[in-house]
């Protein structure tokens, strides 16, 4: 595991969980190429990325779903049910669809495939760190067909304010990055955001960004 590099403002402290030392060593080296994040721990299966969260305290998560032991699915299931869990987002393949519909369930808030380039990864991680989310556009078709059934299409009767707010979660960005393009006090987004939760049915942000994405908003 890493050497813990302490707390405070900085990089973006991130745990990397993955059972191959080299897409590790890899994510690893890009990341902190880029200053702007410091991997603090690692993980090659579930139970030690719980350890490694509990040890380090980072600002996000990035883990694979199939890991031996614990596998990531349950950690992240585990992580979510905390109140004060890090933005977590998993890192997938195109064939792990099934896995893939399980994350969205459980509520992580980013996508990722394991060959994003360099500068998008490092761009993901922070914009996860600032409460947005993430969505690789070639994997966001593959996830709307698992959204809950049920859903009822674009509302005809949202406000042109909640419309700005939609349009704000398709596009990831984070409640603050919202408000300040509207103008808003972050608490308002926040309230907002409350309320399309409750109109769309949906269970969290990156639930909501698929479905604006899905009515053609980004």
């Amino acid at each position: 595991m890493a050497v813990d590099v302490g707390r405070g403002p900085g990089p973006v402290r991130v745990v990397l969980a993955d059972d191959e030392p080299l897409m590790l060593a890899g994510l690893r080296t890009v990341l902190e190429a880029s200053g702007a994040v410091r991997v603090v721990g690692v993980a090659g299966d579930g139970a030690s990325l719980l350890a490694a969260v509990d040890a380090y305290r980072p600002d996000v998560v990035l883990a694979d779903v199939q890991m031996p032991g614990t596998d990531g699915l349950t950690a992240l299931r585990i992580l979510r049910s905390r109140p004060d869990a890090p933005a977590a987002a998993v890192l997938t393949t195109f064939d792990l669809d099934d896995y893939v519909a399980e994350a969205l369930r459980i509520g992580v808030q980013g996508f990722l495939l394991k060959d994003t380039d360099p500068d998008a990864l490092v761009r993901a991680v922070r914009d996860l760190a600032a409460g947005g989310a993430v969505l690789d556009p070639r994997i966001t078709a593959r996830l709307l067909p698992h959204l809950a059934t049920g859903w009822a299409p674009q509302p005809a009767g949202l406000t042109l304010r909640e419309q700005q707010v939609l349009r704000g979660l398709a596009a990831g960005d984070s409640n603050a990055a919202i408000a300040s393009r509207l103008g808003l006090a972050e608490a308002t987004v926040k309230k907002y955001v409350s309320g399309l939760l409750i109109k769309l049915g949906a269970d969290n942000r990156v639930q909501v960004a698929l479905l604006a994405k899905s009515w053609g908003l980004v």
